[in-house]
């Protein structure tokens, strides 16, 4: 029987630690490497990451909008990018940040979660906000598939503030439930029903409590240039900072793929200063 992705993902942190390189070839990073502002370039930028990426780290995120833009031809270069990291042994996070409900929402888990989708990923990004509840089914298949989840509770973007920290009915914030939700799934060990937490978000101002989030993975964006330091990893994220997948994505890429490994690796000993108690 295939081993949940919560078990995946602590073998991955055993073997390769819990850094996480994020696969964004936007517009503006593609020129900086000089390729092409196509399928072929976003395609080409992301066989680079993974090939240095090999043997460093056990983690890959990519970023589904910038195939997305490129139409059809984009979403054939990401089947296969999917592929290849796959094949390269890697843990894929598809940040996609898809929501929706009912046969709508079915069609993203087939698409996202199926063993026999066209996308090939481990885990997908998801957003509650239709109601968290309305993610049950999603869940569901992707259990029944060994697959994952992260679902956006708590952002580092300033908009987000707002609508995350308002209070519900229940008077808890609204980032507070989708965290009591995502834990619930997660009894023991390390579940497969994670939650997105920025790394500028304050879990005070949002009333997330860490410790009822000791089973649930964290994906934290926000490391590298949007500015988090992973040196100061575990105090910014204090007890959740053991189960979280740090994630780095334009301070790896550089301004060339000259020195890439040499970035991921320079990333990775910042980040283990920063977990060091």
């Amino acid at each position: 029987m295939p081993t949940s992705f919560g078990e995946r993902l602590l073998k991955a942190f055993a073997s390769s630690g819990q850094l996480c390189v994020g696969m964004d070839p936007s517009l503006e990073q593609l020129r900086k490497w000089g390729l092409s502002d196509s399928a072929a370039g976003a395609e080409q930028f992301c066989i680079q990451i993974i090939d240095n990426c090999v043997g460093e780290i056990g983690l890959l995120k990519p970023q589904v909008s910038f195939f997305e833009q490129f139409g059809s031809e984009g979403f054939a270069a990401l089947e296969r990018v999917l592929v290849r990291a796959s094949e390269a042994g890697f843990i894929v996070v598809a940040d996609a940040k898809r929501g929706d409900i009912g046969t709508t929402m079915d069609g993203y888990a087939r698409a996202w979660l199926s063993t026999e989708g066209p996308f090939v990923a481990d885990a997908v990004t998801v957003s509650p906000y239709l109601g968290a509840e309305s993610l049950d089914p999603t869940i569901a298949f992707a259990s029944s598939n060994s697959k994952g989840v992260f679902i956006l509770a708590a952002t580092s973007n300033p908009e987000g503030k707002v609508l995350q920290s308002s209070v519900s009915e229940n008077q808890r914030s609204i980032a507070s439930n989708v965290a009591s939700y995502a834990a619930g799934f997660n009894k023991e060990s390390l579940g497969s029903v994670g939650l997105v937490i920025g790394a500028q978000a304050n879990l005070i101002d949002m009333a997330i409590d860490p410790k009822k989030l000791i089973h649930t993975p964290i994906l934290a964006p926000g490391f590298g240039a949007q500015g988090a330091k992973l040196s100061n990893a575990r105090s910014i994220l204090g007890e959740l900072a053991d189960v979280a997948v740090f994630s780095v994505s334009r301070s790896v890429a550089g301004e060339s793929p000259v020195g890439l490994r040499e970035r991921v690796q320079s990333s990775k000993a910042e980040l283990g200063i920063g977990l060091s108690r």
